[in-house]
């Protein structure tokens, strides 16, 4: 854990003690659970703690919202780890998968996350009022994604995508009326959209 700890801390990720442990605990589950379901290509500790570094990074720089959708969670990336750094954060993982969906449920009741509820559905059929916060993490590209979540969105919803190198071609072919921040930690992009 003291690996993951000073990592975190190298980019300026501040956790509690609280969070640390169901990070480390979080890594015991996948771990075991990958072994025999293949949930992510994330395959020993060392990949899962950088899948996790990764999910952290945007809250060195977006505030904790009331509210968060993850759109295909997937093994916990990024929406999981979220919430356990946003512990009063509403979260709501929406993830079509059954088997991923079975871990996220079983993982956020092992980690003692009471304020997150996973939905095993396609996120265009979820129906919530509207969230502070949608993110997601190389489900589709931006323009899809922000069509298939408009009804769970209103003028104040933010978006935090976690992007590669085509998120330049991908703004190319969108015509965002909204502000947007790119935050580049390679080899990823975050993008912000309404920062």
């Amino acid at each position: 854990m003291s690996d993951l700890s000073s990592a975190l801390r190298n980019e300026g990720i501040s956790l509690d003690e609280i969070a640390l442990s169901r990070l480390n605990r979080f890594v015991e589950l996948l771990e075991e659970w990958n072994g025999v379901h293949n949930l992510t290509g994330a395959k020993n500790r060392k990949e899962i703690e950088k899948n996790i570094i990764d999910s952290l990074i945007p809250t060195t720089f977006v505030s904790p919202p009331d509210s968060l959708l993850d759109v295909g969670t997937g093994a916990g990336f990024p929406g999981l780890i979220l919430a356990i750094a946003w512990p009063r954060c509403e979260t709501v993982l929406c993830e079509p998968l059954n088997k991923r969906a079975a871990f996220l449920r079983l993982a956020a009741l092992e980690l003692g996350l009471s304020k997150v509820r996973v939905e095993r559905l396609r996120v265009e059929r979820l129906h919530h009022k509207p969230f502070a916060l949608i993110s997601s993490r190389a489900v589709t590209d931006t323009a899809l994604l922000l069509r298939l979540t408009e009804h769970l969105a209103d003028r104040s919803t933010r978006w935090l995508l976690y992007k590669g190198s085509r998120l330049g071609e991908e703004l190319r072919a969108f015509e965002a009326a909204e502000e947007l921040r790119i935050v580049e930690r390679p080899p990823r992009r975050y993008l912000l959209l309404r920062p």
